[in-house]
Formats: structure tokens, C-alpha cells, sequence
């Protein structure tokens, strides 16, 4: 015969995940320079401002952005590079010399530098996102040096999804200088696009994201709300169409009406101008 297990009671409840899972900062990477692995929000936030960079002045066959790509700045040192969490270029075909997906984004093998570099700042990436940590001489340097003294690129956002902060710098006579909001966006004229943080739903899940939005202030909009638009419309027109043919219907009726009264008091309607 065999006992049952003593009965333990379960004086506490059990920690919630965030508390026991790992998450990006504390996992391993095979490369010591970049500890951690990407998480949900470093996939969902530039795919989104992937899907809604279009340049309204530009070719669209002529613009290029890439997430999580490697992008090799300097020539004499080929093996340096940055990751930039999004980064757009225009005036670069979307495929490598128009004929294959990129590996890597190459800067001495394009014929154009990134134009805008957004950086979503995490927990330890703060110093160099934002250019307050130096790289001893014999390392490569930080993001903020390649970014601002390298590649010179016009737009540098950094975005903190913990504070909800978007900062954001321009290059202006050779280092970056902080950028004001307009109506609460980032005016890029040069794209024909301004940038901004919008509350929706995106994938499902509301949040304040980053997006692009054209001068005006308009939603650049995804495929899916595309669809979404084009399928109320479609109900509209076909609400319309219904009416109208409602409203003909009594009209017709009321015609029909109006004739017969004129019979039973001897007009002939059709003898009427």
C-alpha cells in the first residue's frame, strides 16, 4: 500500500511572469558587445514605421528602410558596425543594385547614407543612444559618433517606450541639435513626411507607437487599414446606392399616385404641358 505525498499548502501566489521570466537584458547574446535578444516591441514598433515609410516627394521604387540590419560605416575599418533598431534611405533602390535582397547595408557600397536612424532606447543603451558615452580610441566608436560624425545623418529620433519620451535631432552644421515638435510631430519636408507618436492599435495592440504621418498631419495608413477604409467605403457607397433607389422608388410611386387622382377627376395627365 502505498502513502499519498504529504499536502503542502501554497501560502503565496505564484510571481507573476514579469518577474520570473528573463527578458531581453538578462538572456546571453555570442556577442558580448550586444547582450540580450530582441523583444516583441523591437519587432512590432519598426515594422510599423517599415509599413508607413512613404516618402510622398519620392519614387517609391527609390526608397529603402531596413530593421535590425547590420549597416557598415567605414571603409577602413570593415568589420564595424551598427544595428539601428529602423533606418530609411532615399534615393536607393530596395534591392541591392536592383537586382537582389539586402544581407547588410553597406554605406561605401550605396549610393546614399541613411537619412533618418531611429534608436528605441532600452534599460543600458541610454549612454550611447544618446551620445553621452565615448568609446576608448581602439574601439569603434558609439552610435550618436557614427551617426552624427560618419555617416552625417540628417535625423537621429530616439524613443523610450518606458516613458513614453521621443527626442529627436537634427544635423546642423556638423553635430546634431535638438529638434522641436510641431502640432506634435516632427516635420521632415525633405520626405514630405513628418513623424509622431499616435495611440491606436496596431497588430491588435493599442499603444502609443511611433509612426510616420505626411506634412499635414495625416495617417500614413497600413495595409490592413487600407482594407479597412476601402471596405466602409465600399459599405457607404453601397448604403448610398440603396437609398437612392429607395428614394426613387417613392418618387415613382408618388408620380404614380398623383397621375391616378388626375384620372378620377377627368384630366388627362397626358394632355398636360
Amino acid at each position: 500500500m502505498t502513502s499519498s505525498p504529504p499536502f503542502i499548502p501554497q501560502s503565496d501566489p505564484p510571481l507573476p511572469p514579469w518577474e520570473t521570466l528573463p527578458t531581453m537584458y538578462d538572456l546571453p547574446s555570442e556577442n558580448p558587445e550586444e547582450p540580450g535578444l530582441p523583444d516583441d516591441f523591437h519587432f512590432l514598433q519598426p515594422l510599423l514605421l517599415y509599413l508607413t515609410f512613404q516618402p510622398t516627394i519620392w519614387n517609391p521604387e527609390l526608397v529603402y528602410s531596413a530593421a535590425d540590419l547590420n549597416l557598415y560605416y567605414d571603409l577602413q575599418h570593415p568589420l564595424w558596425y551598427k544595428r539601428p533598431d529602423w533606418f530609411g534611405v532615399v534615393g536607393v533602390s530596395k534591392l541591392y543594385k536592383g537586382e537582389d535582397l539586402r544581407l547588410s547595408y553597406v554605406t561605401w557600397q550605396e549610393p546614399a547614407n541613411p537619412f533618418v536612424v531611429v534608436e528605441l532606447l532600452s534599460p543600458g543603451t541610454e549612454a550611447e543612444d544618446l551620445g553621452m558615452k565615448k568609446n576608448a580610441a581602439h574601439k569603434p566608436p558609439s552610435k550618436w559618433e557614427v551617426y552624427e560624425r560618419i555617416l552625417r545623418v540628417p535625423y537621429y529620433i530616439v524613443f523610450s517606450r518606458y516613458t513614453d519620451e521621443l527626442q529627436a535631432f537634427q544635423l546642423a552644421g556638423g553635430h546634431y541639435e535638438p529638434m522641436n515638435l510641431t502640432q506634435g510631430r516632427l516635420p521632415m519636408p525633405e520626405l514630405g513626411l513628418s513623424l509622431g507618436l499616435w495611440q491606436g492599435s496596431f497588430q491588435d495592440i493599442s499603444k502609443l507607437w511611433l509612426r510616420w504621418f505626411t506634412l499635414a498631419g495625416e495617417l500614413i495608413p497600413v495595409p490592413t487599414e487600407e482594407a479597412a477604409t476601402a471596405k466602409q467605403e465600399a459599405a457607404t457607397a453601397k448604403q448610398e446606392a440603396a437609398t437612392a433607389k429607395q428614394e426613387a422608388t417613392q418618387a415613382r410611386q408618388k408620380a404614380e399616385q398623383l397621375t391616378e387622382r388626375l384620372r378620377q377627376l377627368g384630366v388627362n395627365p397626358d394632355e398636360l404641358d
